[in-house]
């Protein structure tokens, strides 16, 4: 049966855009459908505008610090109105250019403002328009997750939503949730001047991540001058004399906290509620769209990638899963999901994690089959250098020196922790590779070097290497 498109894609975040360009270079009729403006939340209410910020907010930070480089050192003036105007200029840019309408149509797709909906496994539905596609790709990504906490929708709160919608930053801020979005928006409101307190319901911050390394940059956090507080149960929130109040337990005992304003990062939220997949027989999970391998829904010709399918929360993940599905859906052979995925949180320092913690390995490998090797980098050469904050490499490994996980709290961490997400895809072993490659002298990744001559000292420790060195030295005699 002859449809009018090869693929219809819903949803114009940075998946949807990826998969609006892909396919007319692969000879496809393809059309765009978005609710809203392309872009997503990484142009809009996530990566862009949040690193934008980061950015301003380390410039004011070397300012504030410039003593410990020997320079004259001040406390910044910021208007943070001015901050929120260069986010907004960021942003706009990148809208007119890459993310512009125009620039998709003229790469051959076609674009469809409106609201998608599914009608059966090949055709949609955008207001009075109804369009027939071979194959359908959702990735209309998710929304932040509101907390059931009593009060707080009568209270008002902000959320990545409507963060960067504002003139200005608050006074003063509570935010609840320690995960990537809340740290970075603590160190970053901090450094501009906003007195923040953290809210975190576990017992630390950024729960997936190395504990180790999460217990370094909690100090470096507080040394900062961010209250982080873990172990809290927040139950209401309340207004009081123009502030805003979060009442809740702090290890059991009662505790109240109040600022000017609320910061809400406690999770996200697939967007597919208006979708009505129920027409078309997709199936839904408590994540998102249930997708297998290959990323194909329960409808052999619904595909779905990125947040709304609930496998890692990831702009660049989305961008890996779109590539695969789009192989998986027009050319033979097919290639699954990836799942060695890296992610970083962009703090000062970074924390980059791929694969398994040590506490993940050994539990699923037992005690005695996993290793674990670290390393302070942050009194490396280049360390020291940059009077950088406390750092450290952890690689997991288990008896056969096969990488089972690495994490880097370092400044460069996220763009250092791509070398072990090469190895573990690849099945590189921490040696001998990493034991022969050449790091650059003086970087961070020198650290990793010297992690791994660490890893062959213990090595040349246990009782058959020490028999073998007897031996070669008795030969030698």
């Amino acid at each position: 049966m002859k449809r009018e498109f090869d693929l219809a894609i819903i949803g114009g975040g940075s998946a949807g855009l990826l998969a609006a360009q892909v396919a007319p270079k692969l000879g496809l009729r393809a059309a765009l459908i978005e609710r809203s403006r392309l872009g997503g939340d990484c142009l809009w209410t996530g990566c862009v505008p949040s690193k934008a910020l980061l950015a301003s907010a380390k410039a004011a930070h070397i300012l504030r610090n410039a003593g410990k480089y020997d320079l004259p050192a001040h406390e910044p003036k910021i208007d943070t109105a001015a901050v929120w105007r260069r986010i907004r200029d960021i942003q706009e840019s990148i809208a007119a250019g890459e993310d512009n309408p125009e620039t998709v149509r003229e790469g051959g797709a076609d674009v469809i403002f409106g609201e998608a909906t599914l009608a059966d496994a090949h055709t949609v539905r955008v207001g009075e328009r109804t369009l027939t596609a071979r194959y359908i790709l959702i990735c209309t990504g998710s929304r932040p997750a509101t907390p059931p906490i009593d009060g707080l929708q009568d209270v008002g709160f902000l959320s990545s939503e409507n963060l960067f919608q504002q003139e200005r930053a608050p006074e003063s801020l509570l935010i609840v949730g320690g995960g990537p979005i809340g740290v970075e928006m603590a160190q970053a409101m901090n450094r501009l001047g906003v007195k923040v307190t953290l809210l975190e319901m576990a017992g630390g911050i950024l729960a997936r991540d190395e504990p180790t390394l999460t217990a370094l940059l909690t100090e470096v956090l507080r040394d900062e001058g961010v209250e982080v507080q873990t172990n809290v149960q927040l139950l209401r929130a309340s207004l009081d004399n123009g502030g805003k109040v979060l009442q809740g337990t702090l290890a059991g005992e009662e505790r109240s906290w109040s600022a000017a304003e609320i910061l809400v990062t406690a999770g996200r939220t697939p967007n597919i509620d208006s979708l009505r997949l129920d027409d078309a027989g997709v199936r839904v999970g408590p994540r998102g769209i249930i997708v297998d391998k290959k990323l194909r829904s329960s409808v052999k010709s619904v595909y779905a990638v990125g947040d709304c399918a609930g496998r890692f929360l990831f702009t660049h993940t989305a961008g890996a899963e779109t590539a695969a599905a789009l192989r998986n859906m027009f050319y033979p052979g097919t290639q699954d999901a990836p799942e060695i995925v890296p992610w970083t949180t962009f703090t000062d320092p970074e924390l980059a994690h791929v694969g398994m913690t040590s506490d993940e390995a050994r539990a699923a490998r037992g005690e005695d089959q996993v290793r674990v090797y670290e390393r302070d980098i942050g009194l490396s050469d280049r360390g020291r250098a940059e009077s950088a904050p406390p750092g450290r490499v952890i690689v997991v490994a288990d008896t056969s020196h096969k990488i089972l996980g690495a994490h880097i709290l370092a400044p460069p961490a996220g763009e250092m922790i791509g070398q072990f997400t090469l190895a573990m895809a690849q099945g590189i072993k921490l040696i001998p590779a990493f034991r022969d490659l050449i790091q650059v002298y003086p970087t961070f990744s020198t650290g990793l070097a010297q992690l791994t001559e660490d890893a062959v000292y213990e090595q040349l420790d246990r009782p058959l290497y020490r028999a073998l060195r007897r031996l070669n030295d008795f030969l030698g005699d």
